[in-house]
């Protein structure tokens, strides 16, 4: 998933006075610099469950906070569609 906005993470964190550390055991990391890379901007993205678990703990919608992120594929055959053959 794709945290949308960090600064809105931040500001509910300051308001619910949620520290990145207990905010990282919430999401089940053993550590917190992922909490602080995310935080700062230097990721976006983290695993369903952890963002599950942060949005639930922080009483917002998954939604509010995280995108999810689908990645397409295009295979070469769909794009083979309406080519002409050349005899």
């Amino acid at each position: 998933m794709k945290l949308k906005d960090r600064k809105k993470l931040l500001t509910i964190m300051e308001i619910q006075e949620v520290s990145r550390r207990e905010l990282a055991r919430v999401a089940g990391w053993h550590s917190h610099s992922y909490m602080n890379r995310l935080c700062n901007g230097d990721v976006d993205t983290l695993q369903p469950e952890p963002a599950l678990r942060i949005a639930k703990f922080l009483g917002v919608g998954v939604d509010d906070l995280f995108l999810t992120k689908v990645e397409e594929k295009i295979e070469h055959s769909d794009m083979k569609i309406g080519r002409k053959k050349v005899a």
